[in-house]
């Protein structure tokens, strides 16, 4: 059985589906190895446009597998203390591989999203939530700390500090209502529709220019990690100048609104 299926639903759009329902996705290694080859192998598929993430079954993912976490590759003769490095090395590579992908990525949130399932599902660029998903920072709730898997770098970029300090310090439950106000997803829709919104979002996304949406999607994390307003402006107005002069896209748009079609571009 495969515990990551990938599947195009759409022309142009790749489904990535953690797809061990009766464990709710949770992150053994048997799942996360064969996750971060497969977010590597649609990142360079260049047929691929946009990429939706989702969990099989009931749950996104139930963070970390409590009756068996699997069995991490290539420890042998290693200390507990150097296996537990490389442990966490394996899961934050799965975090930076979704950070470094092409490709904008849609987290389609069908359910529960824990501890580490919650990391994944914040590490996506744009997140629906199904009307059953919630989301806990469970680390606390174990006696251990709720950062973990760059949660604490991205949750208060996300939703603001204090909602993020609560949050990851109580350790309760955020329904879909809930993360919807506060910003923690985009918008909440009925499960049954999830992710049939997450491609026609997908299509929408697809409609415009790769390199335009390519370059957005890395501007927009640039200017989380940018070091003043200034200096992101400089970078933002380099890669608008690379798009504008070195493609025909503008032109193209004018040419298309001109003549009531749709665009045509070809980077």
């Amino acid at each position: 059985m495969s515990f990551v299926l990938v599947d195009t639903p759409r022309p142009h759009i790749a489904l990535v589906t953690l797809n061990r329902p009766d464990r709710m996705n949770a992150m053994a290694f048997d799942v996360m190895i064969p996750l971060r080859a497969a977010l590597e192998e649609v990142s360079t598929d260049n047929d691929v446009r946009v990429v939706v993430l989702t969990g099989a079954g009931h749950g996104f993912c139930a963070g970390a597998d409590l009756q068996s976490a699997g069995r991490v590759p290539n420890t042998e003769g290693l200390t507990i203390t150097n296996v537990a490095r490389r442990s966490m090395d394996l899961l934050n590579d799965v975090m930076i591989t979704l950070r470094r992908m092409h490709q904008p990525v849609i987290g389609a949130i069908n359910g529960a999203a824990i501890g580490g399932g919650f990391c994944l599902s914040v590490a996506t660029d744009i997140r629906v939530a199904g009307e059953n998903a919630y989301f806990r920072a469970a680390g606390i709730n174990n006696g251990l700390t709720s950062a973990e898997l760059g949660i604490s770098y991205l949750l208060p970029r996300a939703i603001g500090s204090s909602r993020a300090f609560e949050i990851m310090l109580s350790g309760r439950d955020v329904d879909a209502a809930e993360a919807e106000r506060i910003g923690l997803v985009s918008r909440t829709v009925p499960t049954a529709k999830l992710l049939e919104t997450c491609f026609d979002l997908a299509e929408r996304i697809i409609s415009f220019s790769r390199v335009g949406t390519e370059l957005t999607k890395r501007m927009l994390w640039s200017g989380m990690e940018a070091g003043s307003f200034e200096s992101q402006m400089q970078h933002e107005g380099m890669a608008q100048l690379y798009v504008r002069l070195t493609t025909d896209n503008f032109d193209e748009a004018i040419r298309a609104r001109r003549d009531r079609r749709p665009p045509i571009y070809g980077d």
